[in-house]
């Protein structure tokens, strides 16, 4: 090569260079932050407004000035409420769009579909919705409620006095991990408290249920037995609206038969007649029409931010808030995106929720939130009926199955999710 075509080569190689280094510098210019909601299928119903939440509270971010003088950038997928995809899609952000962590995941299925990329690739999970326990990943925060935190309260109440002391109990959900965990957990409570197996009824329904009629009507026969009869209710998406629509039609009032939900919050009420449903329950840590100066400021954005006064918030949407605030305290304190020192700076952290208390990250990945059980209105919001003293520290693994009641996680200083604290072993 002659002197003359050294330099071209010389001044091309330099323009690569410079232009690689202006896309990376370029790249770097924002924070991506991943949002994993399903907004289309079966579950879209529940999940859009998931995805609206983050692009809220991204943009309210922003305005503060973003993080590390940085601004954040959102990037937006749609599993489809397809749970293989669901993997897919996040490897996509991963490991394509480079986020520094995801918003996501709705259903329990779809969690465990991605939990293996999170581990192989060293990213970060904020999982907003109530589940069934029995899991503490390094790589994910669990910020929606765990069976001590919504299950075993709500049947606490039932039992009350005050939730009309309830001795059958129809176990009804969709058929995945976590009714089936859910109930099997609720199953040995209700028979530690001295429930006979034959007042204890489980059904399971596919996702997207339509028919409900033959359903509801073994309900009503499994409830004239003469004992007081209640429904708990893991059943998730769009089956919701038809389960609902047929208790209406057959005439199951919750004086009669009340049925308390888990997956049903404001979103879900928002497409059906609720009128019917006047008194039936939902089990959850934040209700829209909890009166405090958060969740009224907290209201006033989302409906300014929408553009739409009749879009209604709910828990989910409250657990994206805890933890998205708690990821921005972590980096901040950080001082870095890096998926192993924001692990490590998240536990102990605090933010406020909207019901007028502060959350904090615990060791064991989840959190404290209050549990609240309200009453269905006839405008679709929810009375609260009875809530709890203090806000309860999610357990990971529950005290009433005998493979869980001696686990313990601990990520900071056991640096174990499954520690049995009989053997003294971490099960890996």
């Amino acid at each position: 090569m002659n002197l003359k075509e050294k330099l071209l080569s010389a001044i091309i190689g330099a323009a690569v260079a410079a232009g690689a280094f202006s896309s990376a510098a370029k790249a770097e210019d924002t924070i991506k932050v991943g949002i994993l909601h399903s907004l289309s299928g079966t579950m879209a119903i529940s999940e859009t407004t998931l995805k609206d939440a983050m692009l809220m509270l991204i943009d309210e971010q922003n305005k503060k000035g973003g993080i590390l003088g940085k601004k954040l950038e959102p990037v937006v997928v749609d599993p489809a409420s397809n749970w293989p995809l669901f993997a897919e899609k996040a490897r996509e952000l991963i490991a394509k769009d480079h986020v520094a962590v995801v918003f996501g995941c709705w259903t329990s299925v779809s969690r465990k579909s991605v939990l293996p990329v999170f581990k192989e690739l060293n990213s970060i999970l904020f999982y907003p919705v109530q589940y069934e326990g029995e899991e503490s990943e390094r790589n994910v925060f669990y910020t929606g409620a765990a069976p001590n935190q919504q299950a075993i309260p709500a049947v606490d109440y039932l039992m009350s006095k005050d939730g009309g002391e309830v001795k059958r109990w129809v176990l009804a959900g969709t058929d995945y991990v976590y009714p089936r965990t859910t109930n099997k957990i609720l199953e040995a409570y209700l028979k530690s408290k001295g429930v006979a197996e034959s007042d204890i009824m489980i059904n399971y329904t596919p996702f997207g249920h339509s028919d409900w009629q033959t359903i509801v009507s073994d309900i009503k026969k499994f409830g004239s037995a003469g004992k007081k009869t209640a429904v708990v209710s893991t059943i998730n998406g769009d089956a919701n609206v038809p389960f609902y629509k047929e208790l209406g039609n057959q005439g199951v009032k919750a004086t009669d038969i009340p049925v308390v939900a888990f997956s049903v919050g404001e979103e879900e009420l928002a497409g059906i007649d609720t009128k019917p449903l006047v008194g039936h329950l939902a089990a959850w840590n934040y209700f829209e029409s909890v009166k405090t100066p958060e969740n009224e400021a907290f209201i006033a954005k989302w409906k300014e931010f929408t553009k739409n006064p009749k879009r209604v918030t709910n828990d989910p949407m409250e657990a994206h808030y805890i933890g998205f605030n708690m990821w921005v305290k972590a980096v901040e304190k950080a001082g870095t995106v890096d998926a192993d020192k924001v692990i490590d700076a998240l536990p102990g952290t605090q933010a406020p929720n909207l019901t007028g208390g502060v959350s904090t990250m615990l060791p064991n990945h989840h959190i404290t939130k209050p549990v609240l059980i309200g009453e269905i209105k006839a405008d679709g919001q929810f009375d609260v009926v009875w809530k709890t003293k203090d806000l309860v520290p999610g357990d990971a693994w529950t005290d009433f199955l005998p493979g869980s009641k001696d686990l313990e996680a601990d990520w900071v200083t056991l640096k174990c999710g499954n520690y049995n604290t009989v053997t003294k072993k971490c099960g890996g």
